[in-house]
């Protein structure tokens, strides 16, 4: 582990490997939001020759903040990992998924020279959604069970809401909240409201809406990936329509939404498989 001390953030991330890189590759960096290295332990494993970078976004896991704010926006997510970069000497290949790859996209549009091939799997910008005001309701709907009733409450609204199939329509919205007890959360309320995947500090980052005209001049080649069990599912409709923006067609990988998890968090997905399409992709 190193750090990284910035004017508002101390910054943790690891490195696995050699600095410069042994074969003369950029360096692999793989990130996501809210999760941190943590969830990369497993994929960062089916990578063993190349070196590997991963971090913990300011005011998660290991990196503190000190810039007295709660939000996360891509933006400033982007400016820590564009330091992060220039601390490793880049440029880098980046793979960035869920809200990781709205930060890739928003680096690779400010710093197009940090990034040589990014793979932004399930970026979850809602607004670019046919059902966007729908979707982004749903998501405030997800919020308010978690500010009413707790942790448990709120989390079953969000598995609720990212295994919808399909657009999203009125009946789902005047759907009752499920009980936690469905998917085995709890159902008592521990008085914290700090998560940042349900308390709503990350809005900024459901809501960005990637420069087209910057990442289509950028020098860095980007990839849109979506899991091949998400494709109807938000994060799979997300993943499809930011691809419609940028002019391509989204890339397959296995798996879902957490395809590369291998037991992290307690979800298995299909990480070799996914690191192996992983590999296929950064070739070209």
């Amino acid at each position: 582990m190193r750090t990284l001390e910035t004017p508002e953030a101390t910054l943790a991330y690891d490195v696995r490997g050699p600095l410069p890189t042994a074969d003369g590759r950029p360096p692999l960096f793989m990130i996501a939001a809210p999760m941190g290295a943590d969830g990369f332990g497993t994929l960062a494993g089916f990578f063993a020759d190349r070196t590997v970078i991963t971090y913990d976004p300011r005011g998660l896991g290991r990196s503190t903040r000190s810039d007295g704010r709660r939000e996360h926006t891509p933006e400033q997510n982007a400016d820590d990992v564009h330091r992060i970069i220039e601390a490793v000497g880049g440029p880098v290949e980046m793979f960035a998924s869920s809200g990781g790859a709205v930060t890739a996209l928003a680096l690779v549009a400010a710093h197009p020279q940090d990034v040589t091939t990014l793979v932004a799997h399930e970026p979850p910008l809602l607004t670019l959604l046919p059902d966007a005001e729908r979707a982004v309701a749903a998501e405030r709907a997800v919020q308010s069970a978690y500010q009413d009733k707790g942790w448990g409450h709120g989390m079953a609204a969000f598995i609720a809401l990212t295994s919808w199939s399909g657009e999203f329509t009125d009946d789902f919205l005047a759907r009752p909240a499920p009980d936690p007890a469905a998917f085995g959360l709890p159902g008592d309320d521990d008085g914290n409201r700090e998560d940042p995947l349900l308390s709503g500090v990350s809005d900024p980052v459901t809501a960005y809406r990637p420069d087209a005209a910057a990442l289509a001049a950028a020098p860095t080649r980007v990839v849109i990936a979506v899991g091949e069990e998400s494709q109807d599912l938000l994060t799979g409709r997300t993943s499809a329509a930011v691809a419609r923006e940028l002019g391509q067609e989204p890339v397959v990988f296995p798996g879902g939404h957490g395809g590369f998890l291998g037991g992290e968090y307690g979800q298995a997905g299909k990480p070799e498989a996914f690191a192996a399409r992983l590999r296929e992709v950064l070739a070209g």
